[in-house]
């Protein structure tokens, strides 16, 4: 074995039961993975720097192939289905020997890092990649420690990762070759068969949703925060892919602390990761100007194509998949704050885009509205180009992370209700889809009104702004806003049919109601009362 780069002295590649006859290079520059990475064949050089690589057949997370192994640790505490699928620990223990094996005779990359930037809490990561571009996306996805940390490195979670590893699922108990295994006891996730580098991120995410509050009852969140001068003024933004997460987190006035993944303690709020994993389908410097000038040298993007006769990224470019993304170091955002953490956060604001055009365009939750909607994590797509798709679709995902919870979501929404009565934190439901009707007839709220509602909901200008409840959701809907009509508060206004509109919200409150039943066994009396009614005046 010959090791290359900067190495733990006290805790060395043996002690995670892995050897290779081959090169082992520990903890490389971002220079020296493009390099090797180059060297390899595993992607190309883009004309702004960026390292452009392909993930092979799998371009996003596999969920049905995504376990856990169910052991004593485990057994109670897991929400075990269709998002946690329970893995048996001696299999675990077969296929981590074979892949051991089969790393014998390949070189290694490995990374030192943590995930979490409060140092109470983080994990202490050894990644061990097959391929130099998977090292470098961890380089970037994790939080790098200094250099004279890592002589004396002793990790606590490992990640063995290699794309060209595949199970037999005959044998090894996986649904098919790929998998992504995480075991809670051994403090270790197996990833082989896919190329898809997001599996290890959302690996550790899910690790830390587990860990956090079962072990230190500290809320893991998937959401994006933000600061403004003070560390008094920290935002919480949660919202589902095309509800306007990034681009309202954004925000040229305020820091970014992540866009991704974050926990809630006693005293703070902080980012898991030392990056960004954003989409760039269709990306454009006009349209989103910091992920734009982030992709450089350094930055990873995957599954992209170059314009013809050229080395510049075609960023409408579908060929692969409409799954297209950038993997860069959070310093390359400019208003980055690092360490990425900031206070208690005294706003926090659920998105959602409402193609049904129901939901006001602000709203105030209380305490059981809050975990209500947060167990709900509601957006609507909108109508699709199926044959007969002529209605926009709701889609739910608890917590706006279901993929990654292996709790029960009610453990989530009750800690969130314990933060929000304890700090006095306002939440609010802000609707970035339709107004004046569903996706068809109405139109999409003006992104200039939603900055200046969220403005003013962070300045206070909102605390006496006057409220009504709206009728079927009850929560409380602001009087004025400014920089923003009255009309357009009130979403009946908007669609002068006051039939037509309370069919619609009828319609979308029997859709959260039929969602909400998944849940209604473990939620308490508080959240159960916040389920919206309908109005029967008009059916």
């Amino acid at each position: 074995m010959e090791e290359i780069g900067l190495k733990s002295k006290s805790h060395d590649l043996k002690h995670t039961g892995v050897n290779t006859s081959e090169k082992v290079y520990w903890n490389q520059t971002p220079a020296e993975l493009v390099e090797l990475a180059l060297a390899n064949g595993e992607g190309q050089l883009a004309d702004n720097g960026a390292l452009m690589c392909d993930t092979g057949s799998f371009t996003g997370r596999s969920p049905k192939d995504r376990f856990i192994v169910k052991d004593s640790l485990t057994e109670n505490e897991v929400w075990w289905g269709d998002i946690n699928i329970p893995f048996d620990s001696d299999q675990f223990d077969l296929l981590h020997k074979k892949m051991l094996d089969n790393l014998k005779s390949k070189n290694l990359y490995v990374r030192d890092a943590y995930a979490g930037a409060d140092k109470t809490y983080r994990l202490k990561l050894r990644v061990i990649n097959t391929k130099a571009w998977q090292n470098l996306f961890c380089h970037n996805m994790f939080l790098r420690p200094d250099a004279y940390k890592l002589e004396d490195f002793e990790p606590n979670f490992t990640i063995i990762c290699d794309p060209d590893f595949k199970a037999d699922p005959k044998t090894d108990g996986t649904r098919q070759e790929n998998f992504a295994i995480i075991n809670f006891t051994k403090r270790m996730i197996l990833v082989g068969g896919t190329g898809y580098a997001g599996e290890m991120k959302k690996g550790i995410f899910s690790v830390l949703n587990f860990l956090l509050p079962t072990e230190h009852h500290v809320l893991p969140m998937h959401c994006s925060a933000n600061i403004g001068h003070n560390t008094l003024d920290t935002a919480i933004f949660f919202g589902l892919s095309g509800t306007g997460k990034t681009t309202l987190s954004a925000d040229a006035n305020r820091g970014l602390i992540g866009d991704d993944e974050h926990a809630w303690t006693e005293k703070n709020v902080f980012n898991f990761e030392g990056g960004c994993y954003a989409k760039v389908i269709d990306l454009t410097r006009q349209k989103e100007p910091e992920i734009y000038d982030a992709i450089k040298f350094g930055a990873i993007v995957e599954n992209t194509r170059f314009i013809p006769e050229s080395r510049t990224i075609d960023y409408t470019n579908t060929t692969v998949t409409e799954n297209t993304r950038t993997a860069y170091p959070i310093h390359h955002i400019l208003n980055a704050v690092e360490p990425s953490v900031g206070g208690i956060p005294k706003n926090v604001f659920f998105l959602t885009c409402d193609a049904y055009g129901v939901l006001p365009p602000i709203s105030r939750l209380n305490k059981g509205q809050a975990m209500y909607h947060f167990i709900s994590g509601y957006t609507a797509k909108v109508a699709g180009t199926e044959a007969g798709v002529t209605e926009p679709q709701t889609v739910f995902s608890a917590c706006f992370g279901a993929p990654f919870l292996p709790l029960h979501p009610t453990r989530y929404a009750e800690m969130l209700g314990e933060k929000m009565e304890k700090n006095d934190v306002n939440v609010w439901l802000v609707n970035t889809g339709w107004t004046g009707g569903p996706y068809g007839v109405g139109s999409r709220m003006k992104l200039q009104y939603t900055r200046a509602m969220i403005t003013a909901a962070l300045t206070g200008t909102l605390e006496n702004a006057g409220y009504r409840k709206h009728s079927i959701f009850h929560f409380e809907i602001p009087a004025v806003c400014p920089g923003v009509p009255s009309k357009v508060l009130s979403p009946r206004e908007t669609w002068q049919n006051d039939k037509g509109y309370y069919d619609m919200a009828n319609k979308l409150a029997d859709a959260f109601n039929k969602n909400f039943d998944k849940y209604k066994e473990f939620a308490n009396e508080e959240t159960k009362a916040a389920s919206p009614e309908r109005n029967l005046n008009f059916v």
